[in-house]
């Protein structure tokens, strides 16, 4: 199937988002998406974006039942480790489920890899729901290790009203 990997512009912002909406569904965390399309509009496209995306996109007869020629999409932004240097962190990788197994995967991640390379980063970090052994065995196909097993590490956060009391100087205890 022929498809393109391509930076996303703001006009896709409308179809990233769709496609958020259904990974969430996907991990079963909907009620979890708290920004709309404008958010990635003005978060993604502003004169200091916070996130950058490419999309995959396939010719108008190979389109979804839905008829979406947008079909996977990948969030990423640039990070900086104190170990380790510049790197990159892939938010989101995605592909509809009627266009999984035809390489779109791998091509959206690869492209990360060489987007990574080219800013000077010598790591790509990313978090995968420990249930989801079929994207587990696809990054460690791809060269990937578990973090979690490897080095130990828990990935943490904060936010919300903890979040707002921390940065009072108030944490909860």
């Amino acid at each position: 199937m022929d498809y393109t990997i391509r930076v996303a512009t703001l006009e896709d912002c409308k179809d990233i988002y769709r496609m958020i909406m259904e990974l969430a569904k996907h991990e079963k965390v909907s009620d979890q998406v708290k920004i709309a399309q404008r958010d990635l509009e003005q978060d993604g496209f502003s004169k200091n974006p916070f996130f950058q995306s490419i999309i995959a996109e396939v010719p108008e007869q190979h389109r979804s039942k839905d008829g979406h020629s947008k079909v996977g999409y990948a969030l990423y932004f640039f990070a900086y480790s104190s170990w380790k240097g510049r790197s990159v962190y892939m938010e989101d990788l995605y592909v509809m489920p009627e266009y999984r197994g035809k390489g779109i995967g791998k091509a959206l991640m690869s492209k990360i890899a060489q987007l990574g390379l080219a800013a000077g980063c010598n790591q790509l970090n990313f978090a995968v729901l420990n249930w989801n052994k079929e994207s587990m065995d696809f990054y460690l196909s791809q060269g990937c290790w578990d973090v979690t097993t490897g080095l130990d590490y828990h990935c943490m956060r904060c936010e919300g009203p903890a979040l707002e009391a921390l940065a009072r100087g108030d944490p909860k205890n």
